[in-house]
């Protein structure tokens, strides 16, 4: 299996299992409270929902060789979705979620190693596996925002979790207020269960990881590897924290829920 393989698998999984969850939701349960404070549930699925319909729209172009949609019409989706009912959030959340995944899974093995697709935003034009993978870190969290408000100990997909723990560390930078830090420094020994991993997270801006474990670390945290994914998300307040996240030395904990703003 390919990277891209991999993440594409992932996709569907995320997509049938939260697919499933929603179908079974009434009225009352859409309006509901979700773990992203600004929606209610509803509005997570029109977040994922319109963010599948442009995302679906740019990979058509590249694959046709064309520019992608530009500003004006990523606004007009996200109006259309506005202007939704909650229940044609949900039902419009099923319908093109699942377009834009069967679309990845119709690509051949040529066009997922060589497709390079332009988001607009990104340095460079990237490849599917990085696309897929960034589809999955939406899907993969957004599910979480929708579960948390029926289940408090609601955790990240485990297929979801191997492949984006050590997916994209560059994104600490920008996902991190190292002003928080008040100019104290520090190195990290991060130890994640299901997957196990050990690495090092460097407290000084800009705030980054390598997987190479400190020797002399001046603190250390070990969580389960989907509670490390919801924590530089923003999502692991205290009481989405499972027991068994123990820290010591200079890793605080509250200090660590600060720095992360979320996304």
């Amino acid at each position: 299996m390919s990277n891209a393989d991999t993440v594409i698998a992932a996709l569907r999984t995320g997509h049938d299992s939260l697919a499933a969850f929603t179908s079974g939701l009434s009225d009352d349960d859409l309006a509901g409270p979700s773990g992203a404070a600004e929606w209610d549930v509803s509005g997570v699925l029109s977040h994922l929902g319109s963010g599948a319909e442009i995302a679906l729209a740019v990979l058509e172009a590249a694959l046709a060789g064309r520019p992608s949609p530009g500003g004006d019409f990523n606004q007009s989706v996200w109006d259309r979705w506005n202007a939704m009912t909650r229940r044609e959030r949900a039902d419009g959340f099923l319908r093109s979620n699942d377009a834009l995944t069967a679309r990845f899974e119709s690509l051949d093995a040529r066009t997922r190693e060589d497709l390079r697709i332009d988001f607009g935003f990104l340095p460079a034009p990237a490849d599917v596996a990085t696309a897929a993978r960034m589809r999955l870190n939406e899907v993969a969290l957004h599910s979480w925002d929708v579960r948390v408000g029926f289940d408090e100990h609601a955790a990240v997909a485990p297929e979801a979790t191997a492949v984006l723990l050590h997916a994209a560390p560059e994104t600490l930078a920008w996902a991190s207020r190292p002003e928080v830090l008040d100019g104290h420094k520090a190195v990290l020994r991060v130890t994640t269960t299901e997957p196990t991993s050990v690495f090092a997270l460097h407290l000084v801006a800009p705030i980054s990881v390598d997987l190479t474990a400190p020797d002399s670390p001046d603190g250390e945290i070990t969580l389960p590897a989907e509670s490390w994914l919801r924590l530089v998300a923003g999502r692991l307040a205290p009481e989405h924290t499972p027991a068994s996240v123990t820290t010591s030395g200079a890793a605080d904990l509250d200090l660590l829920r600060r720095l992360f703003r979320g996304y």
